[in-house]
């Protein structure tokens, strides 16, 4: 290749590469509670003035739409980061045995069932 066209090509890919940028977890934020999927599986949110990952592990992913962010949590296990708004809230563990339950920014098992069940947001867990 010769000379030219190599610094051409260094110099296209790089601007390229910087404008791939956007928000990144640790980064600084302005909009408390707004979120941004960082890819399909993993969503940003900020919370207090930093870009913080919510993992998306259900089968939905992570999807933007109509202003909007989707973040499935369904499959997130416990130690997964969640939600400022979904503190206090639960969900069921992926094998339907045990409720995970969003304390102080991280999911916790907080019982262990033979059945868990999630109702129009309410967890019902049978021993």
């Amino acid at each position: 290749m010769n000379r030219s066209l190599f610094v051409l090509v260094s110099v296209v890919g790089s601007l390229l590469l910087a404008g791939c940028g956007g928000a990144s977890a640790g980064d600084d934020c302005d909009e408390a509670g707004s979120f941004v999927c960082q890819e399909n599986v993993l969503a940003l949110e900020c919370r207090t003035g930093t870009w913080r990952e919510v993992p998306c592990r259900g089968p939905l992913g992570c999807r933007e739409s109509d202003e909007a962010v989707r973040c499935d949590t369904s499959g997130n296990v416990a130690g997964d980061a969640c939600s400022s708004s979904s503190e206090g809230r639960g969900l069921c563990r992926q094998d339907g045995k045990a409720v995970l339950e969003c304390r102080q920014g991280v999911l916790v098992e907080t019982a262990t069932c033979a059945t868990c069940e999630v109702d129009n947001s309410e967890v019902t867990c049978q021993p």
